[in-house]
C-alpha cells in the first residue's frame, strides 16, 4: 500500500472513531437523561420544587397562553427550579397539559432545559361544589375521569411526569366542601400502582396523595383509621402540607412574643417568632414521620406545600395575628429551604407567583398573595438577591422586566413589618 494511501486510510480512521466516540457520548447523556426519577429528584437539593399556578387573571376560565406558561417556566429555571408540582387536570383547566406541552418545547428549543412536574388529580366527593350536601362518605363520580386523563398525561409524556398524586387537601377535615375518605384515595392510589405493575404506566412513576400534616396521622385521634394505615403502606413516599403562617391564627402558641423579650429589638423578636415558626413545621414534620413508623412503615416523607402570605386584611393582618409582609416571608423562605435541602427533604414551596382567582372578590385576601413573584412579575423580598445577581436578566413576565417590589428599599419594606403579638395578648383573644 502506498504511503498517501495509508495516511488516509488512518486518517479516516481516526475520523470515524472520533464519530462513534461522539455519539456514544451523545447517546450517554441522553441515557443519562431518561434515567432521572422520582427517586433521584426527591429529597435531592439540586431539584428545588415549587408549586406553580400561572394564572393571572381573576378566573381560571382566562387561562394562561403557551407563551405566557413558557415565560414563567424561563424564571423560574433561571432560580435553580427543576421541578413543579400541579393540582388537577379537569377538561374545562387545561393548565397542567399545557404546562408539560410548555415544558415539552422548552426542551426542544434548548436540549439543557430541564423541568420536571408532579402532576395532581383533583379528587372530590360527591356533591362538592354543589348547593346539595357533600356526602364525605361517597365519591364525586368525577374522579374516575380525572385518574383516566392524569394516566394519559404520564404516558404522554413520561420524561416530565414523575409523579401522580391523588388529591389535594382531600382528606382533611377542615375542607368541608369536598373532602372524602382515606379509602377513596387507597382506592385510586392502589390502581395506579397497578397500572405500573401491568406495564401500562412507568415503573418508576411514584405515587403519592399531598395532604395536611393531619391527613397523614400527625394530628388528632380521628385521622388514625385503618383507610389511612393501608394508605400509608400503599404510596411510594407521603407528601405533607405544613402551614405554621395559617397557625399563627388557629393555633398561635408558639407565635407569641415571651414576656422575656419584651425589651428586644422589634427585627429580634420578629426573627425569634419566624424561629418558632420553622421548628412549628419541624415538629408536624416529625408527627407524621412517627405516626408512619407507628404502623411499621418506613418510607419516605417530603413536603407538598408549605409558604407564607405577604397581604392580608384578614385574620393574619394587622387586625389579627400580624404574620404578614414580605420580610416574614423572606425568612420563612430562607430557613425553611435551608432545613429541608440540609435535611434531604424535597419542598415544593407555596408557591411561585401570586394568583388573583383564589379570592377574586377580595383584592388583599392572603390566599392571593403567597407567590414569590407578584403577577406583574416583581420579585418579592425573599428573592431580590437573585434581582442583584442577574439570574432575571432578558426575561420578563407579561412584558416587564424582572424588578424588586419597594423598588429594592428595604427601610420601606420595614416601614409596613409589625411585630407578633406578645402572648399576653394571644391569650387574652382565646
Amino acid at each position: 500500500m502506498k504511503k498517501g494511501v495509508i495516511v488516509v486510510f488512518v486518517l479516516s480512521l481516526v475520523f470515524m472513531m472520533s464519530c462513534n466516540e461522539k455519539k456514544k457520548d451523545k447517546s450517554s447523556s441522553t441515557q443519562i437523561k431518561k434515567k432521572v426519577t422520582a427517586k433521584d429528584i426527591l429529597g435531592n437539593p439540586k431539584y428545588l420544587a415549587i408549586s406553580y399556578g400561572g394564572y393571572r387573571k381573576k378566573s381560571r376560565d382566562s387561562q394562561p397562553t403557551l407563551s405566557e406558561l413558557k415565560e414563567d417556566l424561563k424564571i423560574l429555571s433561571a432560580m435553580g427550579i427543576k421541578m413543579l408540582r400541579t393540582y388537577n387536570v379537569q377538561p374545562k383547566l387545561p393548565h397542567a397539559s399545557n404546562v408539560l406541552k410548555a415544558i415539552s418545547e422548552l426542551k426542544k428549543e434548548d436540549p439543557n432545559f430541564e423541568m420536571y412536574v408532579m402532576l395532581g388529580a383533583w379528587i372530590d366527593c360527591l356533591n362538592a361544589w354543589t348547593n346539595k350536601e357533600p356526602n364525605h362518605n361517597i365519591e364525586s363520580p368525577n374522579n374516575a375521569g380525572e385518574i383516566q386523563r392524569a394516566v394519559k398525561l404520564a404516558n404522554q409524556y413520561p420524561d416530565i411526569v414523575k409523579i401522580i398524586a391523588v388529591g389535594n387537601e382531600a382528606m382533611v377535615k377542615w375542607a368541608t366542601e369536598y373532602y372524602v375518605q382515606p379509602d377513596v384515595i387507597l382506592k385510586w392510589v392502589n390502581h395506579l400502582q397497578n397500572l405500573k405493575k401491568g406495564g401500562k404506566l412507568p415503573k418508576d412513576l411514584w405515587i403519592t396523595s399531598s395532604d395536611d400534616f393531619a391527613s397523614w396521622g400527625g394530628g388528632e385521634d380521628r385521622y388514625h383509621v385503618e383507610g389511612l394505615n393501608m394508605l400509608i403502606k400503599a404510596v411510594d413516599y407521603i407528601s405533607m402540607h405544613t402551614y405554621p403562617y395559617h397557625n399563627t391564627h388557629y393555633n398561635p402558641e408558639f407565635w407569641g412574643v415571651p414576656e422575656a423579650h419584651a425589651d428586644m429589638p422589634d427585627t429580634t423578636k420578629i426573627e425569634m417568632a419566624m424561629e418558632r415558626a420553622i421548628k412549628f413545621s419541624q415538629k408536624q414534620y416529625d408527627s407524621v414521620t412517627n405516626y408512619m413508623k407507628s404502623v411499621g412503615v418506613n418510607k419516605p416523607v417530603h413536603i407538598g406545600e408549605t409558604g407564607w402570605a405577604t397581604v392580608s386584611n384578614g385574620q393574619y393582618g394587622d387586625d389579627g395575628s400580624r404574620a404578614t409582609d414580605e420580610y416574614k416571608q423572606g425568612l420563612y423562605h430562607e430557613q425553611i429551604r435551608k432545613w429541608t435541602n440540609r435535611a434531604r427533604i424535597s419542598c415544593f414551596y407555596f408557591e411561585a407567583f401570586n394568583e388573583q382567582w383564589k379570592d377574586a372578590n377580595n383584592a388583599k385576601g392572603s390566599e392571593n398573595h403567597f407567590g414569590l413573584f407578584t403577577i406583574d412579575g416583581k420579585a418579592k423580598y425573599p428573592i431580590w438577591d437573585l434581582v442583584d445577581k442577574g439570574i432575571f436578566d432578558g426575561l420578563t413576565r407579561n412584558g416587564n422586566t424582572i424588578t424588586k417590589t419597594y423598588n429594592g428599599n428595604k427601610e420601606a419594606l420595614l416601614k409596613e413589618v409589625l411585630v407578633p403579638p406578645s402572648e399576653e395578648e394571644i391569650m387574652a383573644k382565646r
